[in-house]
């Protein structure tokens, strides 16, 4: 199904910056850029290598620093001080011989001229990847006859010639060539259907069948685009073959006549409009062919230079690329000495993360599509998915179903099939390196992590959710500050007969070791996973579950405890608690003192060194839910959409002497309770704005310095 898919390579000297490009034959990424600066392989002579169908992958140990900022490339070898030698099989031997017989095109073809030749395509210059795709195909052809056949095979070259003063642009192939019948058939009949509903699918702009591109007759069409008028010269390969001359101006008739002087293969001449004279230029059309034809296998020729002299490194051996190859697919003129790392599907990672302009879900991916070694799409967004979008590189594929322009992809199942299969890939290589240099790849996710998040939010399948959350990494309470653990290590050091994975969400470690929550989370000998990162909880609840296991928050589980009526010794003896009956007196003050606030005041033993903590069914869901909401919210609204409970703990000093003061001094007892309310909202995330403490904070401060 896929020829090849191309390097996935990212940079991980992060102390580094810079500013990183994709350097490949898809020149104009983005506007005004530079012709394509792509560093590659000499094809001359060369034979070339077999394709396959199957995916291939393969990584590579290679590390390359790249090292000259200021080193400019070309697709051109450096040209010798001696003059250099031109070819070119180009020249005017036509003539006529005979009578011209004149046709009328099919499937009421003025209307299909229109479609095709003015509306189909987006830019004017891609008649000239049409007619090379053409004259490819025709080689190709001939190749496989000839190999069928036996004997030696004739040189197998595109030629092209731009001319001003005339205002033509030519191409001839030395490929297969036609015949008389094959002129009428090829060029007369538009992807060979005269039905009306094949017009009226162009018409309307629908999905054409993929079996229409790629036969001659629909690219050629794109020649009047540009031309008045279009001469074909044509001489099948078959021995003993005439030549004739195919011409036509795109008004609904076309003439053919017997030729002398015609070599074999075909050679097209444009006659270009008055508004298309810059494609008889050959600095323009050298930069349209380097755009989207710089990787096709046969030797392109633009007046008797040779401008293909590159290999597309995605079709090689990995073996047999070497490591300055590698470095300069991807050069990047700022990043020096940095090291890389290379999958071959063709596709790379920048040093660094992209800006927040950059990563917006808006901007697409930055993976070039080839069809055969021909770009279709600089940007193709459906390669992909969303949050793989950081990837840059290419991918080319024999099998992508386009539509009749070749310009856009077409949604398909073999179009899911290859976006799944892409995005396996990729897993599977970043899994393979977090293995074999962990270090380096937890650089890597502190870089990137935020991408692997939003592929577990924003994709359905939950076989796709886990094997993305494989790439997670998070501190773990069972490990050493600063050391990172996976979802899978975590599952491997689970006790038998644990079935949740624990998690606790807290801006850094110091505050997480000394949440009241992983305080409860110790009596149970558990372990349990620090995530720091701001999307991490919602992630989390969009996983749900990782192998079987459920992944649930160490704030949620105190809830499921109390449901469960799980029994925890407490940590203090009787004698330094309060009686149940003290302790049953505070609690019936606090619901008073407190109101709407709070749903319900229970005891926890779970607490050791806080004096209380506010427990949700769903703590997660209740967080994101208020940072979404725009409307601010008084403590009692608060309270009536998230139903808290205040969990105290009896043996506390705080709780103990906040008994004492609710008798002997109210007011100091109502202060002091409303401030262990609010810190146990603020420890659990639900109040994110401390500011309306202060003036109580002040006056505590106050009436415990009266005394001193």
């Amino acid at each position: 199904m896929i020829r090849s898919l191309g390097l996935l390579k990212y940079s991980l000297n992060v102390s580094q910056r810079a500013h990183v490009r994709l350097l490949s034959s898809s020149r104009g990424v983005g506007k005004k850029i530079v012709p394509a600066t792509f560093t590659g392989v000499d094809t001359n002579g060369r034979q070339q290598l077999p394709h396959s169908r199957s995916v291939r992958l393969w990584s590579s140990s290679c590390a390359a620093g790249v090292s000259v900022a200021h080193r400019r490339y070309s697709t051109q070898q450096t040209e010798s001080a001696e003059e250099e030698t031109l070819h070119t099989i180009i020249s005017d031997t036509e003539n006529v011989q005979g009578s011209y017989s004149k046709h009328e095109f099919q499937a009421e073809t003025k209307k299909l001229l229109d479609i095709v030749a003015r509306s189909l395509y987006s830019e004017k210059e891609v008649f000239i990847r049409e007619l090379i795709s053409n004259g490819s195909d025709a080689l190709e052809k001939l190749r496989h006859k000839m190999i069928t056949a036996g004997g030696e095979t004739a040189p197998m070259e595109i030629h092209l010639q731009t001319d001003a003063a005339t205002g033509t642009f030519t191409i001839q192939d030395t490929g297969v060539g036609m015949n008389r019948e094959e002129l009428v058939a090829n060029l007369g009949t538009i992807a060979r259907s005269g039905s009306k509903a094949f017009l009226d699918a162009l018409q309307n702009q629908a999905e054409a069948s993929s079996s229409i591109i790629g036969q001659f007759g629909v690219g050629f069409y794109s020649s009047f685009m540009v031309a008045d008028k279009v001469d074909v010269y044509s001489q099948s390969a078959e021995p003993g073959a005439p030549g004739y001359k195919w011409s036509s101006d795109g008004s609904g008739v076309f003439e053919i006549a017997e030729a002398s002087g015609v070599r074999p293969g075909t050679k097209i001449v444009l006659h270009l409009k008055d508004d298309c004279k810059e494609f008889s230029s050959e600095d323009r059309v050298k930069e349209v062919v380097t755009k989207y034809s710089n990787f096709v296998s046969f030797p392109i020729f633009l007046n008797g230079r040779r401008l293909n002299t590159l290999q597309a490194l995605w079709m090689m051996e990995p073996k047999e690329i070497s490591e300055w190859q590698h470095e300069d697919i991807f050069y990047v003129p700022e990043m020096m000495n940095a090291q890389l790392t290379a999958l071959w599907l063709n596709v790379n990672v920048c040093e660094q993360k992209p800006s927040m302009f950059d990563v917006s879900r808006e901007m697409g991916s930055s993976v070039a599509l080839y069809s055969r070694k021909v770009l279709i799409q600089t940007k193709a967004t459906d390669i992909l998915p969303k949050w793989l979008r950081f990837l840059r590189g290419v991918v080319d594929s024999e099998d992508i179903p386009l539509n009749l322009s070749r310009e856009l992809l077409q949604e398909s199942a073999l179009i899911r099939k290859l976006r799944d299969v892409l995005q396996q890939r990729v897993i599977r290589f970043l899994l393979d390196q977090s293995k074999k240099d962990p270090e380096k790849y937890a650089r890597f996710f502190d870089e990137y992590g935020l991408f692997m998040r939003e592929g577990i939010v924003t994709t359905a399948e939950q076989s796709v959710k886990e094997d993305i959350a494989k790439l997670l990494r998070f501190e773990s309470s069972a490990l050493p500050a600063g050391q990172q653990t996976s979802l899978m290590e975590y599952a491997s050091r689970m006790k038998a007969g644990t079935r949740n994975i624990y998690y606790l969400c807290a801006p850094n470690r110091h505050l997480a070791e000394h949440s009241p929550y992983f305080e409860a989370m110790k009596q149970k000998d558990m372990e349990v996973l620090f995530c720091f990162e701001q999307f991490d909880e919602l992630t989390l609840l969009h996983l749900r579950e990782f192998d079987r296991k459920k992944l649930i928050s160490a704030e949620t589980d105190i809830v499921v405890d109390h449901y469960k009526e799980e029994k925890f010794q407490d940590s203090k003896p009787a004698s330094e608690r309060l009686t149940d009956q003290q302790t049953e007196d505070l609690m019936a003050w606090m619901r008073n003192a407190l109101g709407q606030r709070v749903t319900n005041i229970k005891v926890t033993p779970r607490l050791d060194t806080h004096p209380a903590m506010i427990t949700v069914l769903e703590m997660g869901a209740a967080r994101h839910f208020l940072r979404t909401q725009q409307l601010a919210r008084s403590s009692e609204e608060r309270a009536q959409i998230l139903q808290p409970t205040l969990e105290i703990n009896a043996g506390h000093d705080l709780i103990k002497k906040l008994h004492a003061l609710k008798d002997s001094n109210p007011e100091l007892a109502q202060l002091l309770l409303e401030q262990i309310y609010d810190n146990a909202m603020i420890t659990a995330g639900l109040n994110e704005d401390p500011r309306p403490m202060i003036s109580r904070l002040n006056q505590l401060l106050t009436q415990a310095l009266e005394k001193h």
